[in-house]
């Protein structure tokens, strides 16, 4: 079966941090560049980073950098995305996404005292 299954939203004061993981199959996966986007809400999905299969290559989003990191496990086929300093207009549904044009369900996270 072809899925993305993200896990580890929630809430959390501002300063905070979450970590936010996508478990894939494999044949979405492998060799292909996987990326978090997020939702918030009446806006637009946005990239917020991307990772190459080898994890040289990464991407942010300026409003990001410097706050949260991706990387992945290739043995595992695992995509993580760990969020420090959280700011409220950091909330949002976060959403993995496969190269391979396959998105996962989302998880909410929300930002606030």
């Amino acid at each position: 079966q072809v899925q993305l299954v993200e896990s580890g939203g929630g809430l959390v004061q501002p300063g905070g941090s979450l970590r936010l993981s996508c478990a894939a199959s494999a044949t979405i996966f492998r060799g292909v560049v996987m990326d978090w986007y997020r939702q918030a809400p009446g806006k637009e999905r946005e990239l917020v980073a991307g990772i190459s299969y080898g994890g040289i290559n990464t991407n942010y989003a300026d409003s990001v950098k410097g706050r949260f990191t991706i990387s992945r496990d290739n043995a595992k086929n695992t995509v993580d995305l760990q969020m420090n300093s959280l700011k409220p207009e950091d909330t949002a549904v976060y959403y993995c996404h496969s190269n391979r044009g396959v998105w996962g369900q989302g998880t909410q996270v929300t930002v606030s005292s």
